[in-house]
């Protein structure tokens, strides 16, 4: 059986990083590890090739090679998805699509013979039977009965093997599935639940082993939603990851996704910083109180965003941050709110969205039973809400871009990135440090003459260098990173961003009769 893995490209957007991959020589941010872990649970006998279309085109020679495709892929990815999907079929092969998107809402894929729907480990029977054709008839839905929710301790280690390790900036590993919270907007908690399942610390090294006997050094994404989700096993993993990491002289500096409550832990923040975790992503959403109880993000409640921001950095974690903009009990003074918490925070990526309710969430549900929703609800969060807002749209959509036009006007994100240098402590250099810096020079180069002489920021850049070594020589190397950073994050907002909500207000004004506006 020869099975071709391959996972769908994503629309541009602020995670992409395309103008700042080249100064690193990357091709893409991250590699698909959930359909590297797929493939350690399919059968063994099987032939394997996986595809990622982040990091090349996929040629019709691979699709010819495979007996199956199987086609991976959120939402927002459905349209790369079924662009596979309608190529395999033409050339007579068997299809898949599977992953969070199928997973969702699997009539949105007609085009794939079959849909596997939830999580692999312990549950790929089925799927192997039919491709083998050893299984008549052969139903469209393979999801097997019972528990789709597995316990991770049937996970293998991935099959790094498949993938072209060097070609992307970060490396990743899952440790945890599933959220106790229960924010409204989340399709987290529908895919994966409520209750944290872990791998054991024994699971996690071993696939630290793997990455590391492949090569594998630099930055490490823990892609779980919120790595401190199950506090009591997150803790007994802590001291293991950091002998592991003092064994092999701290090879990776790690990153992952928590819950702003971290804050509330030091004892937790410091263990996770001495593992060598060097960055978190918040979800902080929004400073209006009463848009955080109406969404059920009770956790954001329990200390000041601010106050929680600045603890968790001078601790030694650098945040990047989501906020969110469109809740119903929000009014026009939102986006000088927003703009006020943001610019004094040290999170130069803040990523802020336009609210989307996602099929299968608690808000989906709600704006359906109100007769609000307009939208299949994409993922995309930069065109008109795909529900009724309760704001007038046309003033949430220029209050919205208003917000981002200020947020990343070039002096206000590199004033952020002072603030993040300011209180940042200074890291002594570690061995991964010079492990990474392979090259560095040469990096340090192309981003001198790159940003410093070419980019229209380069007054900004030039500033941020002089501030960030008057605070010290170790202060350095963040500085290029985040200026780097921001050669994607500005132009992307300046030429994508803002005129598609041009676009958009546009269409409000000429009143396009097929998605009414909330005043109508």
């Amino acid at each position: 059986m020869r099975a071709l893995l391959v996972q769908a490209r994503s629309p541009r957007s602020y995670w992409s990083f395309e103008r700042s991959l080249p100064f690193i020589r990357k091709a893409a941010t991250m590699p698909p590890l959930g359909l590297a872990t797929l493939a350690a649970h399919l059968p063994q006998h099987w032939e394997l090739r996986l595809r990622d279309l982040e990091v090349a085109p996929l040629d019709d020679a691979d699709l010819r090679w495979a007996d199956a495709v199987l086609v991976s892929g959120m939402l927002v990815q459905a349209e790369s998805m079924r662009a596979v999907l309608l190529r395999a079929r033409a050339l007579g092969r068997r299809t898949v699509a599977g992953g969070a998107g199928p997973s969702l809402v699997p009539e949105r894929f007609p085009e794939a013979d079959h849909v596997f729907r939830g999580e692999a480990e312990g549950r790929l029977e089925l799927l192997a039977r039919v491709l083998e054709g050893r299984e008549k008839p052969a139903p469209r839905l393979l999801s097997p009965e019972g528990d789709d929710r597995p316990d991770l301790e049937l996970a293998r280690v991935p099959r790094f093997d498949l993938l072209d390790l060097p070609r992307y900036a970060n490396h990743a590993l899952q440790y945890s599935r599933g959220c106790p919270f229960r924010c409204e907007f989340c399709d987290i908690i529908e895919l994966f639940g409520r209750v944290p399942r872990v791998k054991s610390p024994e699971q996690v090294v071993a696939e630290l082993d793997a990455l590391y006997a492949r090569g594998a050094r630099g930055a490490l994404f823990f892609v779980d939603d919120n790595f401190v989700g199950n506090r009591r096993e997150v803790a007994r993993l802590l001291p293991v990851l950091r002998a592991w990491q003092e064994r092999h002289g701290f090879p990776f500096q790690l990153c992952t996704e928590a819950s702003l409550d971290l804050a509330s832990a030091p004892e937790l923040v410091a263990e996770m910083v001495a593992a060598g975790f060097q960055e978190v992503f918040l979800g902080i959403e929004t400073p209006s109180a009463a848009a955080l109880a109406e969404t059920g993000k009770s956790q954001n409640l329990r200390m000041p965003a601010a106050r929680a921001v600045e603890t968790l950095t001078r601790a030694g974690l650098e945040v990047f941050s989501g906020f969110i903009v469109g809740f119903d009990s929000e009014g026009p003074d939102i986006f000088d709110r927003q703009l006020e918490l943001i610019s004094g925070l040290p999170v130069p990526r803040a990523m802020v969205g336009l609210l989307v309710a996602m099929p299968g969430t608690r808000l989906w549900r709600r704006l359906e039973q109100e007769g609000r929703l307009r939208g299949d609800g994409s993922g995309d969060a930069f065109e008109r809400p795909n529900f009724v807002p309760a704001q007038d749209e046309r003033v949430l959509l220029a209050g919205y871009r208003r917000l981002v036009a200020a947020l990343y006007a070039p002096e206000r994100y590199y004033a952020r990135c002072a603030l993040a240098i300011d209180q940042l402590p200074l890291r002594p250099r570690a061995a991964a440090d010079a492990g990474a810096a392979e090259g560095s020079l040469a990096a340090v180069a192309r981003i001198a003459w790159g940003i410093g002489v070419r980019s229209p920021r380069r007054l900004q850049f030039w500033r941020l260098v002089g501030h960030a070594l008057r605070r010290g020589a170790g202060a350095l190397p963040r500085a290029l990173a985040l200026a780097v950073i921001g050669e994607s994050l500005i132009p992307y907002t300046y030429d994508v961003v803002l005129p598609r909500l041009d676009r958009s207000l546009a269409e409000l004004a000429a009143g396009d009769a097929t998605r009414p506006s909330a005043s109508a």
